[in-house]
């Protein structure tokens, strides 16, 4: 589950990293395309073994929990099924985490998701979008398009979120956090 905001208007923000990275994923399944679900774009892959569902929430971030949770129950599955990937205003610019479960961390797309679930136990991975010191309006940022120079280190960190996500589903989640818990210029 990629989270972001839908619309053109928010396509190349920094709140839409996690979207990025399904992009990325999508893309390394030749053919595969994202078919509106209603509620989401979704797509079947075949990902580190298995068919896997990726998904883009139409809702805005901060109601996706309300269906991330419809997702998870009208594919008969549960929490612990579900990796989402998400940016991380707190993480520096292309900085990776993966983490097992944990709270939102002032996230609200996370908090949804955590409320909608009534559970903190599911996989994350969290890309970092600050640079520098982080503004007085949030909101405002994270909203913003990456600048020109941050192109390049979005588009490794959003890779190496993808294969973090195939390493989880593959390895689990201490194989993901040993290989993929980095700093910006640690990225493989």
């Amino acid at each position: 589950m990629g989270l972001g905001n839908p619309g053109e208007r928010y396509r190349r923000t920094r709140h839409n990293a996690g979207f990025m990275a399904v992009d990325a994923l999508l893309a390394r399944s030749p053919g595969a395309r994202l078919a509106d679900a209603g509620e989401a774009w979704t797509a079947d892959v075949d990902l580190a073994g298995g068919e896997v569902r990726l998904a883009k929430p139409l809702s805005f971030m901060n109601r996706s929990g309300g269906v991330v949770a419809r997702l998870l129950a009208d594919a008969s599955l549960g929490p612990a099924d579900l990796v989402v990937v998400l940016d991380d205003a707190a993480l520096d610019l292309g900085t990776l985490r993966v983490r097992e479960r944990g709270s939102h961390g002032g996230h609200n797309g996370l908090r949804s998701i955590i409320e909608a679930l009534e559970t903190e136990e599911f996989p994350r991975v969290r890309i970092g979008v600050r640079r520098g010191d982080l503004p007085e309006d949030l909101a405002d940022f994270v909203l913003s398009e990456f600048q020109p120079d941050e192109v390049l280190v979005v588009q490794e960190a959003v890779g190496a979120a993808a294969d973090a996500v195939a390493c989880l589903l593959e390895d689990g989640p201490a194989a993901a956090m040993n290989r993929f818990n980095t700093r910006p210029q640690e990225l493989r």
